[in-house]
């Protein structure tokens, strides 16, 4: 970890753009810590026996027929960098488009540390991430999971590190499930995602697209926890509560950073997504549950989130 080497890349940002990309890989690189990914042939089986598992048990409870992508990598921090910075840039690049004509050089500078500091933030944290590569060419998804932090977070939360391991994969897995019972997730997602950042490189909000992801994203969220209670093989209620523990005990700076990350949100929205999957299996079934990808049209909205039944009586179920 060099934090000079950091400073020096961002202040020295160049280009014609608000944001430079390559300055931005640097600096976030430079200020995290790359981790170890020396693992044993047996480590590093582990990992895929985990995910074929997890497929297993989740195919069985689901129903639904789907695979888990051909990537599956074993990434250090820097690696989860390098493969986000695309994503990054694609869903940036209607406000780059339309970027600052005042001050554009000083703007460019602070843009690229804003992005710095969201990536290396990111990078020191993430567990695991089932990319559907949004904005991207092509139906290419991939599975990551970057050791070095399941590793030491393992350890602050002093549980068993191939429970914890075997918890991230499942949790990925269902992921995967939903992108593979809903073909057109991607695309839909990616339409609010470009609407909504259209709209703010034209100085306006559109919240309308804002809620539909929000709902979006709740039910992804939300039927991945339904699917951790069935499939995954322990118990892991101690794994929720020492993670909620350990977030709630933040410092009041780790707290901020975390909300303007958008993290309180994805929390938020695993709890509102699971309360209302909760609430249509115990009225129906799982079977039920499972319809919300059948089509755009099925996915609950905002109002209907709070009140399953409503979304039950809309989709006749």
């Amino acid at each position: 970890m060099n934090l000079y080497r950091s400073v020096r890349a961002v202040t020295n940002a160049s280009g014609t753009g608000p944001i430079d990309w390559a300055a931005v890989a640097e600096a976030a690189k430079a200020a995290t810590d790359t981790g170890s990914i020396d693992l044993s042939s047996a480590e590093q089986s582990a990992y895929a026996n985990d995910v074929r598992d997890a497929r297993s048990r989740v195919r069985a409870v689901s129903g639904v027929s789907f695979d888990v992508p051909d990537t599956v990598e074993i990434q250090n921090r820097h690696h989860w960098i390098d493969a986000n910075i695309t994503t990054f840039r694609r869903v940036m690049e209607p406000i780059e488009e339309h970027g600052p004509t005042v001050l554009p050089d000083v703007a460019r500078v602070l843009n690229t540390g804003t992005m710095s500091v969201m990536l290396s933030l990111l990078g020191n944290n993430v567990l695991g991430q089932y990319d559907p590569l949004l904005l991207a060419e092509g139906d290419e998804h991939a599975l990551y999971f970057v050791h070095p932090n399941i590793e030491r977070i393992a350890g602050k939360l002093d549980v068993d590190f191939d429970r914890f391991r075997r918890w991230i994969a499942f949790h990925e897995v269902t992921h995967a499930a939903e992108f593979g019972a809903a073909p057109w997730l991607s695309d839909h997602l990616e339409a609010q995602m470009e609407s909504g950042v259209e709209a703010l490189a034209h100085g306006e909000v559109d919240r309308e697209a804002f809620r539909t992801l929000d709902a979006a994203m709740t039910s992804v969220e939300g039927y991945a926890e339904l699917l951790m209670d069935e499939a995954f093989d322990d118990e892991y209620e101690d794994l929720r509560r020492k993670i909620e523990a350990r977030r709630k005990g933040m410092n009041p700076l780790s707290k901020l950073v975390r909300r303007l990350l958008g993290l309180g949100l994805k929390r938020r929205q695993y709890e509102r997504g699971k309360a209302f999957f909760e609430h249509v299996v115990e009225s129906r079934d799982i079977e039920t549950a499972t319809r919300v990808w059948d089509a755009p049209e099925n996915l609950p909205s905002d109002d209907e989130l709070d009140h399953p039944e409503r979304w039950l009586a809309r989709v006749g179920a």
